[in-house]
């Protein structure tokens, strides 16, 4: 089912439309089929926002990596403050779209995030950024975002997928009268989640919290929202996620039968070795949640932080 609140915005190849420089597109079926049940997209294509016909003269960048030129291949134009331009305008009207995400075109002169291209005397080096999404990551930054080619790599889909609804329920938050005594009550929901990216950050959090009285209220949910997103952004590795389950099963040392422990530390240990995946001992401790009826863990969002039906965990 669709939650319309998500909105990403997407490259417009990616989602079928036919604007790239040869005419054709780049329709990626993961983001429309599956990505598209639960997020609404905004499309951006950045060559023709800035009024580049269809088709059009292919382009690269040259130069400097870290402020690269974008140049067309064959009448060697110099569309670079054209692009800027554009790229100013757009991010600026994108403050009011209620972004939740970006999935960028990978090694598009324009779009790409990553490992993009750039020419020096005639030699390429994969050392820069489109300029369109480099200007999103400077205006937004904390915005999750991420390339379509990286989306295969179920470590890299399942993080930025987290860090989308985490954000949205970050705005959800801010959107309904936020208060200390609720950012507390936020906070404690995400325990778990933050401390399988960051136990840093989490503490980090913790101690702005404690002392959330001493500052203006504005001041206090900026700091903790970017402690929050970059917090996120580090991703939940093997060793971090068993600790979490470990410190999960301590919730139930006192219900649990021998046997009971045994294979819950059986499948804990099979998702540490490699033998499974994170979703096979999360089932069993959801199923502890709610035999026990344990409140505390069943308002923790690390059990449940984005739809099922993505199979994000079953890969990780």
């Amino acid at each position: 089912m669709t939650d319309s609140s998500i909105i990403i915005g997407v490259s417009s190849c990616l989602l079928g439309e036919h604007v790239r420089y040869d005419g054709g597109h780049k329709h990626d079926r993961y983001i429309t089929d599956i990505l598209g049940q639960y997020f609404r997209f905004l499309p951006v294509c950045p060559e023709v926002g800035c009024g580049l016909p269809i088709p059009r003269e292919s382009m690269r960048l040259e130069g400097d990596p870290v402020n690269p030129r974008l140049i067309t291949g064959r009448s060697r134009m110099d569309l670079t403050d054209r692009m800027r331009v554009f790229c100013t305008t757009r991010v600026k009207e994108l403050e009011d779209a209620d972004l939740c995400g970006f999935i960028f075109k990978k090694d598009s002169p324009s779009s790409g995030l990553f490992r993009v291209k750039v020419y020096n005397n005639g030699a390429a080096a994969k050392s820069g950024s489109g300029l369109f999404a480099a200007a999103v990551a400077r205006h937004f930054p904390l915005l999750p975002l991420e390339e379509e080619g990286r989306l295969n790599d179920p470590h890299l889909r399942e993080n930025f997928i987290e860090r989308v609804f985490s954000y949205r329920r970050w705005k959800d938050f801010l959107a309904s009268g936020p208060t200390l005594g609720r950012l507390v009550e936020f906070h404690t929901a995400h325990k778990l989640l933050m401390m399988a990216h960051s136990p840093e950050a989490y503490r980090s959090m913790g101690a702005l919290v404690a002392h959330g009285k001493e500052m203006p209220l504005p001041e206090l949910l900026s700091r903790y929202e970017e402690l929050f997103m970059k917090g996120l952004a580090l991703h939940a590795t093997t060793k971090k996620n068993t600790n979490v389950l470990q410190h999960m099963m301590g919730y139930f040392k006192k219900q649990l039968s021998p046997e009971e422990k045994a294979e819950l530390l059986e499948v804990i240990g099979q998702y540490h070795e490699g033998l499974a995946p994170l979703l096979v001992p999360l089932t069993l401790l959801r199923h502890y949640v709610r035999k026990y009826d344990q409140q505390y863990l069943q308002g923790q969002v690390y059990l449940s932080p984005h739809p099922a039906h993505l199979m994000l965990r079953n890969h990780v």
